[in-house]
């Protein structure tokens, strides 16, 4: 549905507050105001303006997945622009709006494929749109492999990271590193410089490197808790930093297996909402069917059937968020993991909340957060589908 659009009559969570009785106007793709239903009643719409009463519906910002490789059948892995499509259409059906397609720890050779196929699908989107890329590798620790193939990881190699950098024509949002390998100080001055933001992840660090990281801003962990340096009472590691320094922004995977949920409570003692990230972490047959000769299994999330170590979530964001609110997160907080924070410290400037000139991107939820429908630059998911 194109047009100018006003939602009124609904509960708005902004991405900062919650604003009850409330309407929503979208005109050109963007949010051209946000008002309470006094004003709305006195507005004089013109007859081109479709005015829906929302009966005291939820209407949320939608929601920015900073890390998924596949869902539905499609993959990063696939190495075509037709499955980064594929898996923005069928991320569009849980209310996920925008995401960063993220690439695994891969040869040289295979990585480029996979960025010049985020590169094909950028800007042909019939779903979520695609930001840029999260590159989860090459630069991590062998110590610390968890899921990634250990063909793809690399010592830090500045010349290598040079020809990824021009590969992928500066859309390159965030990279998962390792902050203690040898020459990571450089390679991070080099990423500052081109506006990469770091995050560590798949990492073995002490906590004084991971100290040492912070000083050349890798402020942001991946997948808290899973593939790094644990707490301990004697080595506080990487999670002990993250728990310790609140200036610390962490991504957390919302399955309830990667991230118990009580892990989850300590995360939000120590830190304010708006320090923390959900992500689905998804791999290719998230909410699909993985073929009989697999080397996996799904068991609430995926194992690989060798070694039973984890290797991926199968959940969507819609998934994730409903956990969020069934242990306990208030639905603002829950909001803000979700949308207003991802499209923040990604530096995304135009979405994740619900302001004036802000990209019309909307979930419409019922008053149990269960999804009706879903509005991606002004557009209606569902009406578009029928």
């Amino acid at each position: 549905m194109e047009g100018a659009v006003c939602l009124h009559n609904a509960t708005v969570y902004t991405g900062f507050s919650v604003m009850k009785n409330c309407a929503v106007y979208v005109k050109g793709g963007r949010i051209a105001d946000v008002y309470n239903e006094k004003r709305f009643r006195q507005k004089e719409f013109s007859p081109k303006v479709r005015v829906i009463d929302m009966l005291g519906a939820n209407i949320v910002p939608g929601f920015i997945d900073t890390h998924i490789h596949g869902s539905g059948g499609f993959s990063t892995d696939d190495m075509t622009a037709e499955s980064i499509l594929g898996l923005s259409e069928f991320l569009s059906g849980f209310g996920v709006t925008s995401f960063i397609p993220t690439i695994s720890a891969t040869p040289e050779a295979e990585l480029m494929m996979k960025i010049r196929a985020v590169l094909k699908a950028m800007g042909r989107e019939k779903g979520a749109r695609i930001l840029g890329i999260h590159l989860e590798g090459p630069f991590l620790s062998p110590a610390r492999i968890g899921g990634q193939p250990a063909e793809g990881i690399s010592p830090v190699d500045l010349a290598l990271m040079e020809r990824i950098y021009k590969a992928a024509d500066g859309k390159i949002i965030n990279m998962t590193v390792a902050p203690e390998l040898k020459n990571m100080r450089e390679l991070a001055l080099y990423c500052i410089e081109r506006g990469i933001i770091l995050q560590a992840g798949h990492t073995d660090a002490t906590y004084e490197q991971m100290i040492e990281g912070m000083q050349v801003n890798i402020m942001h962990l991946t997948h808290m808790f899973n593939a790094m340096r644990p707490l301990h009472h004697r080595e506080p590691g990487v999670v002990g930093a993250g728990l310790i320094h609140r200036e610390i922004s962490c991504e957390f995977i919302g399955d309830g297996v990667h991230t118990n949920p009580n892990l989850i409570r300590l995360l939000m003692q120590n830190k304010t909402a708006d320090k923390l990230v959900l992500v689905t972490d998804a791999l290719k047959y998230a909410r699909a069917m993985p073929p009989a000769d697999a080397d996996f299994y799904f068991d609430k999330c995926f194992k690989r059937k060798a070694d039973d170590v984890i290797i991926g979530s199968g959940i969507t964001m819609l998934d994730g968020f409903r956990n969020l609110i069934e242990y306990g997160v208030q639905p603002e907080d829950a909001v803000r993991m979700a949308s207003a924070n991802p499209a923040r410290i990604m530096k995304q400037s135009d979405r994740g909340m619900i302001v004036p000139g802000y990209a019309a991107d909307l979930n419409i939820m019922d008053k149990n957060f269960n999804l009706v429908d879903t509005m991606i630059g002004g557009k209606f998911v569902r009406e578009k589908k029928a």
